[in-house]
């Protein structure tokens, strides 16, 4: 058996021989996972499924989200909370980090459709409040794109889909603050995807209850996180301003020390505790 011994070349002791043996012989198993809820798939004592509509929301504009896949790995997500909250076929959801792909079946076919609409600050957006409640062309409802991840990997999505650049696009011109605060946000005016989609829908159909159903389950998810150690999030414009931001600054960022207002491109971040911001 192979003996341990210092740097000194004396053999250690035999206490400190058998503490190491007892070490090596710990099984590799993983722990035991907590039981997960089927429908959530988050920890039962958790779970914010009690919060959910009684019945699903039916609307009548259709939410299509485009994830990037990295998406998928973060425990606090959001978007979970759109599929679950609204009726089956009223939020669909493609993987990707480019649209439409082959394994994409029928998204092409949305993206092409006139009633179709993508939520993302562009040159060419328009507030989305301008748009018609109902568009016309025969089409009774909008099918609302949404990007999902943090703002690099949106950006990234767009630019590697060119035919995301074709679709009529619009942004969300929001002065209220997340209610997602156990979360960091680039900015004072950012919302989750949750909340930009619950607002965008509010908005589009007039009414104020989609906001605050869809809501609900976010908020619960908050209070318990912040009532088992959680602390409440300031946005990264506000860290900045008090400079209390703990990293280095770079270029873009450094412009609000000279009192230049951000933007959503100068406020980019690879931050993964960050949410899709708002559009």
């Amino acid at each position: 058996m192979l003996r341990l011994t210092n740097k000194n070349n004396t053999t250690m002791s035999e206490d400190f021989q058998e503490a190491w043996e007892d070490l090596m012989g710990i099984p590799a198993d993983p722990p035991a996972m907590r039981e997960l809820c089927e429908n959530c798939r988050r920890p039962k004592p958790v779970c914010w499924c009690a919060y959910l509509p009684a019945s699903p929301l039916i609307t009548k504009c259709r939410l299509v989200i485009l994830q990037h896949p990295a998406e998928e790995k973060r425990c606090l997500r959001t978007v979970p909370m759109l599929s679950l909250g609204l009726a089956p076929g009223f939020c669909l959801i493609f993987k990707g980090k480019k649209f439409p792909h082959n394994r994409h079946s029928g998204l092409e076919e949305i993206m092409t459709a006139p009633n179709s609409v993508l939520l993302y600050p562009s040159p060419q957006s328009v507030n989305l409040a301008e748009l018609p409640k109902l568009p016309s062309g025969g089409f009774d409802s909008y099918n609302l794109f949404l990007l999902d991840g943090t703002w690099p990997q949106a950006k990234a999505i767009y630019h590697s889909s060119p035919l995301l650049h074709s679709m009529r696009q619009v942004k969300l011109l929001s002065t209220g603050t997340s209610e997602y605060v156990i979360r960091t946000q680039p900015t004072e005016g950012c919302l989750s995807t949750l909340e930009t989609a619950a607002l965008a829908l509010t908005i589009l159909e007039d009414r104020e209850d989609i906001r605050e159903i869809l809501l609900k389950p976010l908020k619960a998810l908050c209070d318990f996180q912040l009532d088992h150690g959680a602390v409440t999030h300031q946005s990264k414009e506000f860290l900045i301003k008090t400079k209390t931001y703990p990293k280095l600054i770079g270029k873009r960022l450094n412009r609000l020390l000279n009192g230049v207002s951000p933007n959503l491109e100068e406020l980019d971040t690879d931050d993964p505790a960050q949410d899709q911001s708002n559009f």
